[in-house]
């Protein structure tokens, strides 16, 4: 199995940095709601490409639930 290298760990660190900063949803239609779901969003799919590219025998790993 391949080792995590220092751009997985600064994609999930962003990653986690953006969901402990989320902004409490009073109302959904909330600019700041907004702006912070948009990067969480781009951050998110960031960690999975590369996820993808870094561990590609992972996906395919019968540990995985099927749903």
């Amino acid at each position: 199995m391949k080792k995590m290298n220092s751009e997985g760990y600064q994609i999930l660190k962003q990653l986690v940095s953006d969901v402990q900063g989320a902004p409490y949803p009073n109302v959904i239609e909330n600019e700041l709601y907004k702006i912070w779901y948009e990067h969480a969003q781009q951050i998110a799919i960031q960690c999975l490409e590369y996820l993808d590219k870094t561990f590609p025998q992972e996906k395919t790993s019968e540990k995985l639930p099927k749903f």
